[in-house]
């Protein structure tokens, strides 16, 4: 029997991936992996096998990765960001739960919420609150739950996944809903293509960013009543006092 590791390799470029993601996938006989995470990973470990398939394959990666495990491979499952986070690791407990006892271990990851945070400043310094956009796998009846319970709680908000071909309305959706506690003019910022080709940010407002195009490689943060802006940057202070 091998050994399966979950793997969050962070948003994409060597220099976000941890010593230890990198120590297991070089340890890893196969990479497994949607097609995007796959062709980040071959440049750097040309010498593995992979095993990739597309979007809305992950219950087949994960079966496949276990699988692996069972004929004996030591196997590396990624996701990009943490492997906990939107990621595969819930998933592959799910699976493995149903065969033969395996070992798994889960390597954490860098994940969007920090690394577009450390982009923008420091916009998540306090208490905040992930929340994905997509209804592909949460009704949005739930999803709409969510942000009027964060924005009555007064928290920082990140919002992954907030728009795609698919859902070009869900941002704009997202704001007329916490627009019902938020005033226009709070603080957001946007992180966009994270330690990848065109990689940006912007800071806008909640009113403003209703008629934001965004797609699945954006970050939106939605500050709270203490967020400012500061030398162009998006800041949550914490509280310390001082003069």
């Amino acid at each position: 029997m091998g050994k399966l590791y979950v793997v969050g390799f962070g948003p994409g470029d060597a220099g976000n991936m941890t010593k230890l993601s990198c120590k297991c996938l070089r340890e890893s006989d196969v990479i497994v992996g949607y097609t995007a995470y796959i062709e980040r990973l071959r440049p750097l470990f040309p010498d593995k096998d992979y095993y990739e398939t597309g979007m809305g394959k992950e219950v087949e990666r994960c079966r496949k990765a276990i699988e692996l495990v069972e004929s004996g491979k030591t196997a590396s499952l990624v996701s990009s960001g943490d492997s906990g986070v939107y990621g595969m690791a819930s998933l592959v407990y799910e699976l493995a739960e149903k065969g033969p006892e395996i070992e798994i271990e889960v390597i954490p990851g860098v994940t969007a919420a920090v690394s577009g945070a450390a982009l923008l400043g420091a916009p998540i310094g306090h208490d905040f609150v992930v929340i994905s956009l997509s209804n592909l796998l949460t009704p949005w009846e739930i999803i709409e739950k969510r942000l009027r319970a964060a924005a009555e709680g007064d928290f920082v908000l990140c919002l992954y996944n907030p728009g795609s071909k698919q859902r070009a309305g869900h941002l704009r959706a997202a704001c007329n809903i916490l627009l019902e506690k938020i005033p226009e003019d709070r603080l957001c910022g946007i992180a966009r293509n994270i330690a990848r080709e065109g990689q940006s940010i912007s800071i806008t407002t909640l009113g403003k960013l209703r008629t934001e195009v965004v797609g699945m490689t954006e970050i939106v943060f939605i500050g709270n009543t203490g967020t400012r802006n500061i030398g162009g940057r998006m800041v949550t202070p914490r509280g310390y006092g001082h003069d």
